[in-house]
Formats: structure tokens, sequence, C-alpha cells
């Protein structure tokens, strides 16, 4: 069966930080890039970062040098540090393969307050 449960979103101010989790079935995750992307009200799904199964990490232009991807794969989880967080990162966040599967869970909102 195919899970993906995010979580660690919320209200934060801008300059805040927040850590997302995601847990993700092991049909997804092994031997996978995995990758956390962002959907904003009116606007398409994006890339943030994505990981490896090895650890090597890719950042979108408005992820780099603010967040950071990793993930532990005894556990089947990806997680996203995110600091200095903007107004403009309010956004309902997932994860997935990377390229995606055409399964997506429920996602985390994370919302910046300027």
């Amino acid at each position: 069966q195919v899970q993906l449960v995010e979580s660690g979103g919320g209200l934060v101010q801008s300059g805040g930080s927040l850590r997302l989790s995601c847990a993700a079935s092991g049909s997804i995750f092994r031997l996978s890039t995995m990758g956390w992307y962002r959907q904003a009200p009116g606007k398409q799904r994006e890339l943030v970062a994505r990981v490896t199964s090895g650890g090597s990490t890719n950042y979108g232009d408005s992820a780099k040098g603010r967040f950071t991807i990793s993930r532990d794969n005894t556990k089947n989880m990806v997680y996203l540090q995110m600091n200095d967080l903007k107004p403009e990162d309010t956004a309902v966040y997932y994860c997935n393969k990377n390229p995606p599967t055409r399964y997506w869970g429920q996602g985390t909102q994370v919302t910046v307050s300027s």
C-alpha cells in the first residue's frame, strides 16, 4: 500500500524555522530519489528539494541556502529543515518520489506571516 504522510507544518513569523517530516511506505521510499514539493494558492506544484537514496541533494532556487533536505533510510523518513522563512514560502508542502508518482499525501500547510 502506498502511503505518504507529511507533518510539521504550521504558522510561523517571517524569519522563523520549521522542520517538516514525511513518512513514506517502503514501496515508494526504497532506493528512490525523494523530493519535497509545494503548492501555493493559484500556482502549480513545484519541486523544492530532492535527495537521492545515497544522500545527494539538489535545491530549487527559492530553497538554496535556507532549506535542507535529508532522509533516514532506516525509518523511511524524509525531512525538510526550513530556516529564514518568508511569506512567499506559504504553501502546502508534499513529499513524493522524484519524479513523482501519482500518489500524493494530504500535505502539510506552512503559513509564514510578515
